[in-house]
């Protein structure tokens, strides 16, 4: 199996979202390796042999995605026994030509406790642990987007990357089989932030499956009672003009950037 890296100065998240976005356009299995934090000259003389015995064990040149601000360490990982791609001598010159300005590189400056957003990042991941599962209504107000949905159908995973990601404020709601009764209605403490609320819905095999995991051979996980409760929530998304989802074969990146583009919310990241 060939080898793929993603090496940087910094997190190397930068290296690893463009390497990975790369490869995922290819129906091969890789062994993805991240090295971040590659600073010193030693480190990336570490490094450079760690690939070199890839190649010899694997017989196959191993991918190296890399992105470095450091010219001397730069110039030691290109000399590596991999396929070199380094991101940004493919970008970074054209774009100088383009704006008219050289570029300042700087290491830790894309993904790091100095960028603009942080604190926005770090406030809406709290407000999403302190909002989650319908535990604090009182704060509803401040809410970007209420996701609302049956137990397991991903509110919870996706309000965090939501927040993480985005600085976008996600509260969620749990609609359980107490509130179904004949007709499952919108509750009150949700009526005055309708704006607000965006569903989710699963398929009842998957939610079968998750719950199962969760609580085997339950009611709870029952395929008859997760039929019953995406039923009535999918009748009041409909009847209330809820905007909603089926999460079933949606990673939780995909569902966050689909409830973005839904309802216009913007991405507080740069």
């Amino acid at each position: 199996m060939r080898t793929a890296y993603y090496i940087s100065d910094g997190t190397a998240i930068t290296s690893e979202v463009f390497g990975h976005a790369l490869l995922s356009l290819f129906p091969i299995e890789f062994n993805h390796k991240t090295i971040p934090f590659v600073e010193t000259e030693e480190r990336a003389l570490e490094v450079l042999e760690e690939i070199s015995e890839s190649f010899q064990d694997t017989g196959e040149r191993p991918l190296v995605f890399y992105t470095i601000v450091n010219l001397e360490i730069r110039d030691i990982i290109a000399k590596s026994a991999g396929i070199n791609y380094n991101f940004l001598n493919q970008f970074v010159a054209p774009l100088e030509k383009i704006l008219g300005v050289p570029s300042k590189p700087e290491k830790h400056r894309t993904h790091s406790i100095h960028e603009t957003t942080y604190d926005i990042r770090i406030e809406a991941v709290n407000y999403a642990l302190a909002n989650d599962d319908g535990s604090n209504l009182k704060d509803y107000h401040e809410a970007d987007v209420i996701l609302t949905g049956v137990s397991r159908s991903g509110k919870t995973p996706t309000s965090l990357y939501l927040a993480l990601q985005y600085g976008i404020k996600a509260a969620n709601y749990p609609f359980t089989e107490e509130d179904m009764g004949d007709m499952l209605k919108l509750p009150t403490a949700l009526r005055r932030f309708k704006q607000k609320l965006f569903g989710l819905t699963i398929q009842p095999e998957r939610l079968h499956q998750i719950r199962s995991e969760r609580r085997a051979n339950s009611r709870y996980a029952s395929i008859q009672q997760c039929r019953m409760e995406l039923r009535e929530v999918e009748n009041l998304y409909r009847r209330e003009r809820i905007p909603f989802l089926n999460s079933t074969h949606f990673s939780i990146e995909e569902i966050s950037a689909k409830i973005l583009a839904e309802t216009g919310l913007q991405r507080r990241k740069y």
